[in-house]
């Protein structure tokens, strides 16, 4: 589990930020964690800037990411990370590092969770959006941009190569790693990379794309170790909810 040391019929969603880049692409131009496996600091770049922390009481306890939406204003993170005891007063900041906001910070103003993660707290429903104040007028994808989002029916990365980008909570730089996502279950995927402890839930599984093709998370809220991590495959309930929180 990556907790914290403290404490009808849809067609496949694929809608392009206008300028989006990879934050990681596992195999192109762009560079990228080698080899397969091995975990280390995340560069500070524009696109890994679409990353960053969710904040609540003052300490960061998940990971959320930007992804592309018609109000500018939507991330992606684990439903598990915006539910609970204290869910209110949650800030996003992306690209945090060192206990600086270089983009500032984004007060969560409202939630989506899917009906069966609210239900019963279903581990295939782990997954979760939210939408963040403007600032000045701006919105946080105009400021850092934002990435694609593939789900519906069907759709599963299982057998690519996905680099996962996330914040241990006991560190104040990202880590990222790419490797090869495995099936568990139907509904399931995983993926091993050393070091994703907690703080880590909600972290982008990025495809060769530089698309968002999981949410870390699901299956024992992310992983029971540090070494295997997992994600609900993005299908038609994570395509809906992610058409009502993009509106």
């Amino acid at each position: 589990m990556k907790r914290p040391i403290r404490l009808p019929l849809l067609v496949a969603v694929a809608l392009l930020a206008t300028g989006s880049v990879p934050v990681a692409v596992a195999h192109g131009r762009v560079r990228t964690p080698e080899p397969l496996g091995d975990t280390t600091t995340a560069p500070v770049s524009a696109e890994n800037a679409r990353v960053g922390v969710l904040v609540r009481g003052g300490v960061h306890y998940c990971t959320a990411s930007v992804v592309h939406s018609e109000g500018r204003d939507l991330i992606v993170t684990a439903a598990h990370c915006l539910t609970g005891s204290g869910s209110g007063g949650i800030e996003f900041v992306p690209g945090y590092r060192d206990g600086k906001a270089p983009y500032g910070e984004w007060a969560v103003t409202r939630t989506y969770v899917g009906d069966g993660w609210k239900g019963r707290q279903d581990e295939d429903s782990d997954v979760a959006f939210a939408r963040v104040v403007s600032r000045g007028g701006e919105e946080v994808e105009d400021l850092v941009g934002g990435n694609r989002l593939v789900a519906g029916p069907g759709l599963s990365s299982v057998g690519e190569a996905v680099t996962v980008v996330g914040y241990p909570k006991a560190r104040e730089a990202p880590v990222w790693c790419t490797n090869i996502s495995t099936a568990y279950g139907d509904s399931q995927q995983r993926i091993e990379c050393p070091g994703y402890t907690g703080g880590t839930s909600g972290s982008p599984w990025i495809d060769a794309r530089g698309r968002v093709v999981g949410v870390l998370g699901g299956f024992q809220q992310g992983g029971a170790t540090d070494d295997v991590s997992y994600s609900v495959v993005l299908g038609g309930e994570v395509a809906a909810l992610y058409g009502e929180a993009s509106k």
